[in-house]
């Protein structure tokens, strides 16, 4: 009995003396595109210790501790975790938006919002920009997935909209301005809660005085602001005030944008005192929208169910079964002729793109958005695949303020990569199924 009892013992003290060492994987033998925008490294070495990497190169000049967890990426594809810089993780694809408001609140911060930012992880979306949910739910869920209690994309929130009014029932998430004063009051009780930025909208029903409260008291709490382009007005208004990125393409049927936008547009990109001009078009939920709304076969898909209980999977679907019917998208049509112009005008104007997807409003779920949105940029518009991946990785890491810790694959960041079988820089679509994602080191697929 004493020798069994002194095995057991024995047994359980050199697990735990094993379980102390550093943590160190090895990703060996894959093409790297580290998120600079240089040529590739064949049979590329990253050496991970515990959560950040500590070096990068390839199988000839990096050699590999005796420790190490080997991690194949041979015939791989590797690259930094994606960021998708325009999600709503209090939506998940449901058609409609009144019945969603009313009947889910007690299920966002608890069930939905996680649910959101794990089918993100899993999709290789290491870190999101979440712009517009109510404050509380938003903050909850960032510092949980922060402190590793539940899995999912870092998120970085804006917490409610700022307008001019809220919408009929939409106060929790929405929050209507009254003059200066209150427009500096509300942006003051977010930086106070811990958002991470400001998400401006229909400023274009402000007046100039208040959208400017709005942008200078974001910056002095050191908050960038994202402001809607829906509308013309909005671009002018949120140019002249300075917002520090623009959000979609407009929704107007209008072939381009007019030529007063675009020379204040040129304007500001040729001030680089203060810095890049960045744009986040959300380009596909409307250019794919008529071959998802007659191939339905997207519906069928079940990464968008993980997380969520049957009942709220089975809701979705019900909503989405006329996707021809939907309000939302009647004018799109007529839109998507006019994406690729106005996304050519941006670039040629110098405008740096950061790709968005809206992921989540209808028919649009957090598990394949993504890959949506850069497949349209590079396969329809014939933007660069290295322009694109820097779109998802490079510079939403600069804006956010976070390119000391992420957003490449370099030595002394968080260890946020991920793999794919095959070229993606020739076939970008290869992204719509990640083989392989370690954020923070952890290893999740």
């Amino acid at each position: 009995m004493k020798k069994t009892l002194l095995l057991i013992v024995s047994i359980t003290l050199g697990y735990t003396g094993v379980s102390q060492e550093k943590n160190i994987k090895a990703l060996v033998g894959g093409t790297l595109i580290d998120g600079f925008g240089s040529d590739p490294i064949k049979n590329s070495v990253i050496i991970v210790e515990d959560d950040k990497i500590i070096a990068v190169g390839n199988k000839d000049n990096t050699s590999i501790p005796e420790n190490a967890e080997i991690i194949s990426t041979e015939g791989m594809s590797v690259l930094p975790g994606l960021w998708d810089m325009h999600v709503h993780t209090m939506l998940t694809g449901h058609s409609n938006y009144t019945y969603w408001d009313k009947t889910y609140p007690p299920l966002w911060q608890d069930v939905i919002m996680p649910a959101s930012a794990q089918q993100l992880l899993m999709a290789g979306v290491t870190s999101a920009r979440d712009l517009g949910a109510p404050l509380e739910e938003s903050i909850a869920v960032r510092d949980a997935i922060n402190k590793g209690d539940i899995a999912g994309a870092t998120l970085y929130v804006s917490g409610p909209f700022i307008q001019h009014r809220a919408y009929p029932g939409t106060e929790d998430f929405r929050w209507g301005i009254n003059g200066v004063e209150d427009a500096r009051r509300k942006v003051k009780k977010l930086a106070a809660a811990g958002v991470n930025v400001i998400k401006l909208i229909d400023q274009d029903q402000m007046t100039m005085d208040e959208v400017q409260a709005v942008v200078d008291e974001a910056h002095h709490q050191n908050l960038k602001v994202v402001a809607h382009s829906h509308r013309l007005e909005e671009i002018r208004r949120g140019l002249l005030a300075g917002a520090d990125c623009f959000e979609h393409t407009g929704l107007s049927s209008a072939p381009k944008y007019p030529d007063d936008i675009m020379e204040m547009i040129k304007e500001r990109t040729a001030d680089m005192s203060k810095g890049p001009l960045f744009w986040t078009p959300t380009v596909e939920v409307l250019y794919n929208y008529e071959y998802m709304r007659d191939n339905p076969e997207f519906i069928d898909e079940d990464s968008w169910h993980r997380g969520l209980p049957d009942s709220v999977v089975v809701d979705i679907r019900k909503s989405l079964e006329h996707s021809d019917q939907l309000p939302y998208f009647q004018l799109t049509p007529s839109r998507k002729p006019t994406l690729e112009t106005k996304v050519k005008q941006l670039l040629d104007a110098g405008v740096v793109l950061m790709v968005g997807t809206d992921s989540g409003i209808p028919m649009k779920f957090h598990s394949q958005s993504t890959w949506n949105e850069l497949d349209v940029w590079v396969n329809e518009f014939g933007i660069d695949p290295m322009y694109a991946i820097r779109g998802a990785t490079y510079w939403p890491s600069l804006w956010m303020g976070v390119a000391d810790e992420v957003g490449t694959v370099t030595p002394g960041k968080f260890a946020d990569i991920i793999a794919v079988k095959g070229d993606v820089l020739r076939y970008i679509s290869l992204l719509q199924d990640v083989d392989l994602v370690i954020k923070h080191g952890k290893r999740y697929k």
